[in-house]
């Protein structure tokens, strides 16, 4: 099955990709759509469906999109649905990084959690799927691998950040792939 994954992130694309072998995932570049799909919601689902439907409707391919919020509980859940752009900047990890170490100086709580939220536009019909993983931030960066705040997120019963782990534990552990395990199950059933 032909689906778009609505992403010009490679990061993301390739860890996806891992995720669902028996699919032929597209992303926005290979459909030709070279525009950056706002993402004006103050949800993490409402994100997701902007940039699923914005897909759906413009280019007429079965699309999912995703939306992810790093959730911190000394921060009142921020920097929740401004997770990426957290520092200003959409994309600026080491930024973002920086401001949430910062933010959490002196504080004991570090217990977070990721909120991973895919909307699925199959077939005329919408689907939400999500995924949590539950862990604390660390004191400082750990690890090279993976992106975004993985450096400093330490996933609950593990004692590496996800920076440290291979793709294959953290595909099904974190976020993100328990989100698109659900997605997995509902498309085989399909």
């Amino acid at each position: 099955m032909k689906i778009v994954f609505a992403t010009h992130n490679k990061n993301k694309l390739n860890e996806v990709k891992l995720l669902l072998p028996d699919f032929e995932i597209l992303s926005l570049t290979d459909i030709g759509c070279s525009e950056d799909i706002p993402e004006t919601a103050n949800t993490l689902e409402g994100n997701a469906m902007i940039k699923a439907n914005y897909v759906t409707k413009k280019y007429g391919y079965n699309c999912f999109a995703d939306d992810t919020g790093l959730l911190v509980d000394a921060l009142n859940g921020d920097p929740g649905v401004y997770s990426a752009r957290y520092a200003g900047k959409h994309g600026n990890a080491d930024g973002n990084m920086n401001l949430l170490l910062s933010n959490l100086d002196k504080k004991r709580n570090r217990n977070a959690h990721f909120k991973t939220i895919i909307c699925l536009n199959i077939n005329n019909q919408q689907h939400l799927f999500d995924g949590i993983c539950n862990g604390t931030i660390l004191e400082k960066k750990q690890g090279k691998k993976g992106f975004g705040y993985d450096p400093i997120f330490k996933p609950k019963g593990y004692t590496v950040s996800f920076a440290e782990m291979d793709v294959k534990t953290k595909g099904k552990i974190s976020h993100r792939g328990l989100a698109i395990q659900k997605l997995i199950e509902f498309l085989q059933k399909q």
